[in-house]
């Protein structure tokens, strides 16, 4: 009886430190901060690609992104209006998904318009659920 606890107790331990690791484990920019253009598709399928383009001023589409981004607690990690990298968390266990978003002025016939590629994807685990997609959709304007 006393090994089950002492194996419980190492399991909790465990779990414990882990989930305190990805909460504070440090977020190097130099590695997550990537061009969604050129950025080979995770080895992973926890990921969601966007290249769409918007009839809306780059200046306009920053804004609604980095208000979407900050009202569901993301923090920017690097870049500007234009290329930012953004740490998103999931709820429960507040593992940080990264979120690379570039914004290129598109030229249209009706004035202009803004080229969105994003790129959005976990740091831990294999699956998302299609947490990153969903992400995207509720970030991106249409």
């Amino acid at each position: 009886m006393t090994l089950l606890k002492v194996a419980l107790l190492a399991l909790i331990v465990l779990f414990a430190g882990f989930a305190l690791w990805v909460r504070i484990a440090p977020s190097d920019p130099a590695r997550w901060h990537v061009d969604p253009r050129t950025a080979p598709d995770p080895t992973t399928p926890n990921f969601a690609r966007v290249d769409r383009v918007v009839a809306l001023p780059p200046a306009t589409v920053a804004e609604r992104i980095a208000a979407r981004a900050r009202a569901e607690g993301a923090e920017r990690l690097a870049g500007d209006d234009v290329f930012a990298t953004w740490i998103a968390r999931s709820r429960l266990m507040r593992y940080p998904d990264y979120v690379s978003i570039r914004l290129i002025p598109e030229s249209t016939p009706d004035g202009t318009a803004t080229r969105i590629v994003a790129l959005s994807r976990a740091r831990f685990g294999y699956g998302d659920g299609g947490v990153n997609a969903a992400r995207l959709r509720r970030w991106l304007p249409q």
